[in-house]
């Protein structure tokens, strides 16, 4: 009787794809239990691949897995990437790293550390199992850019001593000791340069624009808008994001490629935008610009499109009801029991 009452309440997993041991892979997402890192686990899991994940929760939540934990395909391992790691993988995606301006700047020594001793890290288990590795770089390495859109071959406008740097100059360190292990060491590396992107699992109070709006106006708090509202920002929603990331990782090129959606709009057009669809009584305030807050973000995708055969397939409206619709069950949630679990678009639970 216990037996059976037992199996009864055995937890229930999405129903993966069956791979043979020929075309499973072992996979490593360090920063898997983040915002973007839980969508690529997702991916991955239904693929039927056996994924490892590695995070030091600073800015990653377990909830975002725990649809996985126990599945047997799938393992969970609390550790900084900091400190080396010795596991048997076949590809290696790296995410680790703080990407809102608050969380990074919080600290920034760990910021850096992370960007460039989490890298050497990842590209050392890399070259002693002969496992090809991803690096997330960011749209952040080319600063408050001269040219626009911005293309893979411009090197970018950066203070190396500003408060981002501890951010933008981690990941600039971060490429280039991908390209010193695949010169010297044959490592194989894809760097993929990720333009802002949104969507459900965002941290609530992560300081980045689209989830500020969003509570700010789910709140009726005032919609805050640093500077003129002028400067501009492409979004992506994640779904397309993971989508990139993968094709990235399966394809033959190596040099950096910008994974973003160059559909480009004001921040105070933003705003505006997520004033009109959460409705409410939020007005709209500016205030003393950020100091070296990039004035124009948008990626030229050529080289994706002509690489990767990818594109931003989600219409920005879409994405943003979803993300609004998320946040609104967050705010809802007054237990633990209250799970705002997002069922991503690629399965249904």
């Amino acid at each position: 009787m216990k037996i059976r009452d037992l199996e009864q309440g055995k937890k229930k997993y999405p129903d993966v794809k069956f791979l043979t041991y020929k075309d499973r892979k072992r996979i490593l997402v360090t920063g898997g239990a983040g915002f973007v890192g839980s969508h690529l686990v997702d991916r991955l899991m239904m693929e039927g691949h056996e994924v490892t994940v590695v995070d030091n929760f600073f800015t990653g939540r377990k909830r975002n897995v725990e649809h996985w934990i126990g599945h047997e395909n799938f393992e969970l391992l609390h550790h900084d990437i900091v400190n080396p790691l010795y596991i048997e993988v076949d590809e290696i995606y790296h995410l680790a790293c703080p990407a809102s301006p608050p969380n990074y700047m919080y600290n920034p020594i760990k910021t850096i550390k992370t960007s460039t001793l989490g890298t050497i890290n990842m590209l050392g288990l890399a070259k002693r199992v002969r496992a090809r590795v991803l690096l997330a770089s960011t749209s952040e390495v080319y600063g408050d850019p001269e040219q626009h859109p911005q293309t893979e071959d411009y090197w970018g406008h950066v203070n190396p001593i500003g408060p981002r740097a501890c951010y933008d100059e981690g990941k600039r360190v971060a490429e280039t000791m991908c390209y010193a292990y695949n010169k010297q060491e044959n490592v194989e590396v894809r760097v993929a340069r990720i333009f802002n992107t949104f969507g459900p699992r965002m941290h609530m109070n992560d300081g980045r624009v689209v989830s500020n709006f969003i509570l700010q106006a789910l709140q009726n708090e005032s919609i805050t808008v640093y500077g003129d509202g002028t400067q501009t920002r492409s979004f992506q929603y994640v779904s397309d994001l993971v989508d990139g990331l993968m094709r990235l990782m399966a394809s033959n090129y190596s040099l950096p490629i910008n994974l973003g959606n160059p559909e480009e709009h004001t921040i105070m057009d933003f705003a505006q935008i997520i004033k009109n669809l959460v409705g409410g009584e939020s007005r709209i305030v500016t205030k003393k610009p950020m100091q070296d807050d990039p004035q124009r973000r948008r990626p030229d995708i050529t080289r994706a499109n002509k690489y990767l055969n990818w594109e931003p397939k989600v219409p920005m409206m879409v994405g943003i009801n979803k993300t609004i619709e998320y946040f609104r069950n967050e705010l809802r949630r007054s237990r633990h029991s209250e799970r705002n679990f997002h069922a991503p678009d690629y399965f249904q639970v």
